[in-house]
């Protein structure tokens, strides 16, 4: 019988599937411990969980499952207007910020199209674009930082989206005002950005990249309700654009793409600013505490301007191997070309400090660091 393989788009074939990290009940039923015994540090999450204003308007919500859910966000949109100084019709909502992504490769990359990003960016920029026919482009970034100036060079007839993440995930190096400034002023107006900005929260003086949209350029602002907010498993993020470039992502918008309860759910989170100041806070201190931890184990780590660290253990696909049985999981990169680094997210101090007792543990026994320890 001939392979359905045949009749499917052939970029599909050889497409890498995006791994997300190892969820909790996996490891769980893998070590046969109960899963409140595991200690997931791998996928950026709040360790506080979700806005308590959150909980309690979604407990509210919930008569009204059988409901659809507001097709258009009207009090999403409204509410995160009046807090960003902006217009519904600047907004659009998707089913977390990579949704939203999507919704630019629907609405502007043809088959043998180039995007640009960054080497060691988050990975999906470039799985979505394979899904298109689209070429990628990876600006190479030695020092783990994106180069600008690089990607503005890359730049070719064919480049038609260039994506931008800031902080990035999985470095957490985070792009001044200047730099984008200067960035911006270099790029061909015809090109549409994204700025990808996830952990947006977290940055004590955070870049405004919502000038670029109020001057009508050709600027994509990507933010989420994941992680500050800790409504990950709720799937909503937004997007920020002028109104044109909305209007256009908007054509290639499921209806009900945001169901009712994330947004009752995001409207609340939004107004609990006590919530995020006290995650802020947790997150802080966390990480100087893995950061300090690090250097006096002798360990080469990316100072971060997000809610993680990136730190050189030798062998990271090892090290997570080891961190599991210790029931701690953390993220190995060699599908991020970094496969002598692991990415811990910074959970509650109790965590953290579970899990540099482990990580000492884990490299007496064996794993090397391969370079004399240096900070990035």
């Amino acid at each position: 019988m001939p392979s359905l393989w045949n009749h499917a788009n052939p970029q599909l074939r050889d497409l890498a599937v995006y791994e997300p990290g190892k969820p909790i009940e996996e490891t769980a039923r893998e070590l046969g411990a109960h899963a409140s015994s595991i200690i997931k540090l791998a996928s950026n999450e709040n360790p506080l969980g979700p806005s308590p204003k959150a909980l309690a308007a979604m407990r509210d919500a919930l008569e009204f499952a059988h409901h659809y859910p507001d097709g258009g966000g009207y009090y999403l949109r409204g509410a995160l207007a009046a807090k960003l100084g902006l217009a519904r019709e600047n907004i659009i909502l998707g089913s977390g910020s990579n949704e939203v992504l999507e919704f630019l490769a629907h609405a502007f990359l043809h088959r043998d199209d180039e995007i640009i990003t960054s080497q060691h960016a988050f990975i999906a920029y470039k799985l979505i674009a394979a899904v298109f026919g689209a070429r990628t482009i990876e600006v190479p970034s030695p020092d783990l930082r994106h180069d600008l100036d690089g990607m503005i060079a890359a730049i070719t007839p064919g480049t038609r989206l260039i994506f931008i993440a800031n902080p990035n995930n999985p470095t957490g190096t985070l792009l001044s005002q200047g730099e984008i400034d200067r960035f911006m002023a270099a790029l061909p107006e015809r090109i549409v950005v994204a700025f990808d900005e996830a952990y947006f929260e977290y940055i004590e003086n955070p870049p405004n990249t919502l000038q670029f949209l109020r001057d009508r350029r050709n600027v994509l602002v990507l933010r989420t309700f994941s992680k500050i907010q800790g409504l990950a498993s709720l799937r909503i993020g937004y997007g920020l654009a002028h109104p044109e470039l909305i209007a256009i992502l908007q054509k290639t918008r499921q209806p009900f793409n945001v169901n009712g309860l994330a947004q009752t759910a995001a409207v609340a989170a939004l107004e609990d600013d006590e919530h995020q100041v006290k995650t802020k806070r947790v997150t802080d201190e966390g990480r100087a505490y893995l950061e300090q931890e690090f250097a006096a184990m002798g360990l080469e780590y990316v100072p971060s301007a997000a809610n993680f660290v990136l730190v050189k253990v030798g062998n990271g696909s090892s090290v997570f191997q080891q961190l599991l049985k210790h029931r701690i999981i953390v993220r190995a990169l060699k599908g991020y070309n970094l496969p002598e680094w692991v990415r811990i997210s910074i959970g509650t101090m109790e965590q953290n400090r579970a899990c540099i007792a482990a990580l000492k543990e884990v490299l007496r026994e064996g794993a090397k660091v391969t370079e004399p320890p240096r900070c990035v």
